[in-house]
């Protein structure tokens, strides 16, 4: 053979904040083969990745288009405010936008939520990322609302997060191009879904699940036209199944003239 062909591989692209660590072991164990590349982008960059075919599917925050891209929501994260350790916020275990009201709050500019007004009081700037925003916070001029991931991944020793319970709230899913439903991106789909190594692949179990909900109707068709050739073309109605179970349609025998006694 003269030519080489391409390893097969598979590019997962995750925002900040997801965690796909649980499902790249699993895929490690089932596909030892087929190297699985992760690639954290900025939740902006994600489709673009998609569309460009830099990466096969994309762990991403929601909403996505739905014309071109596929995606199955994975889970919703809460939504906390990041204050200083200090901060008198911190003596409830949650707080609702109106007890941020008269807080400066920083709305960065890869801010993950479409506010459709912003609360608290608006800062004097708007960071460029989210952890240019922490960096203001943790200075004390400020606060962040983020979805609680975030402030996680961002930890810093001298800030702390409480719950929004009125917030807006981000979802993540899995997602790709519709049309590149590939069976590496089907694999995928089995593991977030919680498949086992066996069981049918997406758009096989997607068919599938739609043979399961058409043989009750089909299986009864069948079994009406055979019961229509046993009796001639017709089904059988209730009272004829009822004479054919006691003699198969025979005519009933002809009484004897009744004995005199002797």
């Amino acid at each position: 053979m003269t030519g080489s062909q391409e390893t097969p591989s598979f590019r997962l692209a995750y925002v900040p904040g997801a965690t796909p660590a649980k499902w790249a072991r699993i895929w490690n164990e089932r596909l030892p083969d087929i190297p699985l590349t992760l690639l954290q982008v900025p939740a902006g960059d994600v489709p673009e990745m998609l569309r460009a075919g830099e990466a096969d599917a994309g762990l991403v925050r929601l909403p996505v288009d739905r014309t071109f891209f596929s995606a199955i929501p994975l889970y919703t994260e809460t939504t906390v405010v990041v204050v200083p350790k200090d901060h008198l916020i911190t003596a409830a275990d949650e707080v609702t936008l109106a007890d941020l009201a008269d807080e400066v709050l920083f709305h960065p500019l890869d801010d993950v939520f479409d506010w459709d007004s912003p609360p608290g009081r608006p800062a004097f700037e708007r960071p460029a990322t989210t952890p240019d925003a922490l960096e203001l916070v943790a200075a004390g001029v400020g606060l962040l609302i983020v979805p609680q991931s975030l402030a996680r991944l961002y930890h810093r020793r001298d800030l702390t997060y409480r719950p929004v319970v009125d917030a807006p709230r981000s979802s993540i899913a899995l997602s790709w191009p519709e049309e590149a439903t590939t069976d590496l991106v089907e694999d995928f789909i089995g593991i977030v879904r919680g498949r086992t190594v066996n069981s049918t692949r997406g758009r096989t179990a997607a068919k599938a699940e739609a043979e399961q909900k058409r043989p009750q109707k089909q299986g009864g068709t069948r079994q009406k036209q055979a019961a229509a050739k046993s009796t001639g073309g017709k089904p059988a109605s209730r009272t004829s199944r009822g004479r054919a179970g006691s003699g198969g349609g025979a005519k009933p025998a002809k009484r004897g003239k009744p004995r005199r006694k002797s």
